[in-house]
């Protein structure tokens, strides 16, 4: 009877599922067009579109909307279907991702192995057309990178790197090259020995698009596996030298102006032994780092491991041994002095400076705390992938306005118990503070992309959306929460506060407050540094990181070992009679905020080429930002960590 009941179970379980997809990667049906062409209410597309995404260097980190080069647009096309520009979500604006739709016009199966134009671009001596050339030599020389995306997947170009022989591949492809006076050639020029002339910047015209895709079980169920590309520099149709732009327009006029010929050539391939639900493999492959990453995850267990048992130590034998000795003296008639942290019981929860700011920072660092716990878990599961653009920084900006309530309550929560009585403030604080902080930041970066033309500038318009996502939704929840806070009874302590404050003994150098902090930040970075390289390589060296599920294990030992650095180092200071544990328990693992910066910095230096003025403006503000959360989750994991242990100790122990 039992057997039959869990197979019913089982039985209704399997029919009650649904499959599904998960967002924005639901497979694309494409057909050859003559049998669309027969059967127009067909499953299927017969063209293949082009999209071509911002520009952008590694050298800059200044991005440029592809309409901005004088390339060949939609509108240039004659004689072709065109195509509409992608919807762009939340996070593909504000990461600057700009999807345009080609001049670029495909057919499902059908090569062109002739060159086939796209366009024609001609110069001549005015000033339009000198500036254009300008702008493209100087994107050149600046080692600008296109961007393509055929039917939701990057365009990827592979070449051999020298050293190896071995083919590397890259979502990114040159615009051009160049050769300095001195006759060194940038990287892409050696793609053809022809292109060697020195002072000489040569533009890559014809592209060779190869096109793999999966035949299905009918004529209606074709799929695109992936899409990879060749360069080529044509100054005429047959290739036989390199297309050079000129210094000067001086030899040419309206009647000979200097023209370039955009062509290109296609051949669709036919892969049955790939599956389209692994056609991401072969670029996520090319970024991953498994065997660094597993080193790092080790790492940091063996830090955690070393943490946990320094703690365990101290909770099981020192603080035990103290609890034991103390209540058995007050069990007695032996009269017994204090010593040690119960020394300083009268003064321990005696509210410190700045209780509005301490609330403040601990209120929203929760609420980022949860917000990065809470992305990343979707990340985990799929929902926030590489093939849904932008959907992870718009999970993130979703789950930060919602939890404003979070940040309310406890703000309100830790404001209270610390006998603040300034409740409107509180709000205002928390609602404007550090929200004011990070946007004034973000503005005057905007500002200067704004002057430069780049596309990463957030539209006028997304910055309106941004601020009524604020005030419409997050300020509402905010105010909510602090409302429910203080609505709430004051979280009463273990003991109580003498009137006058005990005398604190001279401490050493170690037991400072800087020394103290900034060693207490050491342990922590340590378990998480590497995993930081690849992140900061994601962001400023245009590398795809995807493993979200290594980030999420350094996550969440980063919160273990902040929170165990943040208990010994409160422990040590009450032993040594010096009550000021508050502050002290927030920068004690908010200095973890510091070696970042120096991280960042020494990145910086020696892992990137980023040159001029407005790069490195955009580099450090942006660092300044990511850098200033991280210290108030890290400093708000501390604070917390050394609240709950010292309540704990203080409630246990007998106390006159």
């Amino acid at each position: 009877m039992k057997k039959f009941t869990c197979l019913a179970f089982l039985a209704i379980t399997i029919l009650s599922v649904e499959a599904f997809y998960l967002p924005g990667i639901r497979p694309i049906n494409f057909c050859k067009e003559e049998i669309k062409k027969r059967d127009k209410n067909a499953d299927c597309k017969a063209k293949v579109f082009v999209h071509v995404n911002k520009l952008d260097s590694l050298e800059t980190i200044v991005p440029y909307d592809y309409t901005k080069f004088d390339f060949c647009q939609v509108e240039d096309a004659i004689g072709i279907v065109k195509d509409s520009d992608p919807v762009e979500n939340l996070g593909q604006v504000l990461f600057g991702e700009r999807l345009r739709a080609s001049a670029y016009n495909l057919s499902f199966a059908r090569n062109e192995s002739k060159p086939r134009v796209l366009c024609t671009k001609t110069y001549t001596q005015n000033k339009e057309s000198k500036e254009k050339l300008k702008f493209l030599r100087e994107r050149i020389h600046e080692s600008y990178m296109h961007q393509w995306v055929i039917d939701n997947m990057p365009v990827t170009w592979c070449y051999s790197v020298m050293e190896s022989n071995k083919p590397f591949c890259t979502t990114h492809f040159p615009v051009g090259c160049f050769v300095t006076k001195e006759g060194i050639r940038h990287d892409a020029c050696y793609l053809s020995d022809l292109m060697n002339k020195k002072g000489a910047t040569y533009l890559f015209n014809r592209v060779s698009l190869q096109i793999f895709y999966h035949k299905g079980t009918n004529e209606l169920d074709g799929r695109i596996l992936r899409a990879m590309i060749q360069l080529k520099s044509c100054e005429k149709s047959d290739c036989a030298k390199p297309l050079s732009l000129p210094k000067d327009m001086k030899a040419y006029t309206d009647q000979k102006p200097f023209s370039v010929t955009y062509t290109y050539t296609v051949e669709f391939i036919e892969k049955q032994n790939i599956r389209w639900a692994s056609r991401w493999d072969y670029i996520l492959t090319s970024a991953s780092q498994n065997n660094v990453q597993w080193f790092s995850l080790i790492n940091s267990v063996l830090i955690t491991l070393f943490l946990s048992a320094m703690v365990g130590m101290i909770l099981l034998r020192s603080l035990h041994r103290d609890i034991t000795r103390y209540n058995k003296a007050e069990s007695t008639d032996d009269v017994q002095e204090d010593f040690g942290w119960k020394l300083v019981h009268g003064d321990v929860f005696r509210p410190p400076t700045a209780i509005m700011l301490l609330s403040v920072l601990s209120g929203t660092g929760l609420q980022l705390l949860m917000m990065v716990f809470v992305a990343l878990v979707f990340a985990c599961v799929g929902f926030l992938s590489p093939p849904n653009r932008g959907a992870l920084v718009t999970a993130i900006v979703v789950f930060y306005v919602f939890l404003g309530c979070m940040s309310g309550y406890f703000s309100a929560r830790f404001y209270k118990m610390m006998g603040g009585l300034r409740w409107k403030s509180n709000v205002l604080m928390t609602v404007f503070f550090i929200p004011g902080c990070a946007f004034s930041v973000f503005f005057f970066l905007n500002i200067l992309l704004w002057s430069s033309g780049s596309s990463a500038a957030i539209p006028f318009t997304t910055l309106i959306a941004l601020l009524a996502l604020f005030f419409g939704i997050s300020t509402p929840l905010t105010v909510l929460g602090s409302y429910l806070g203080f609505r709430k009874i004051v979280i009463e302590q273990p003991v109580a506060t003498n009137q006058i404050p005990r005398e604190i003994p001279d401490q050493s150098w170690l037991s400072r407050p800087v020394p103290s902090s900034l060693m207490g930040g050491i342990l922590p970075f340590g378990c998480i540094f590497i995993q930081l390289f690849f992140i900061l390589n994601s962001i400023w060296s245009g590398s795809m990181y995807y493993m979200f599920g290594f980030i999420m294990l350094a996550y969440i030992i980063l919160i273990v070992v902040c929170a165990q650095t943040s208990i010994l180092l409160c422990y040590f200071h009450l032993c040594s009679e010096d009550y000021r544990w508050w502050w002290r328990s927030f920068f004690s693992t908010g200095t973890t905020s510091f070696y970042l910066l120096l991280f960042a910095v020494h990145f910086f230096v020696y892992k990137t080429t980023i040159t001029g003025s407005l790069s490195c403006i955009l580099y450090f503000g942006y660092t300044l930002l990511i850098v200033f959360f991280f210290f108030i989750i890290t400093g708000t994991v501390g604070f917390i960590s050394s609240l709950l242990f010292v309540r704990k100790i203080y409630s246990i122990v007998k106390i006159d």
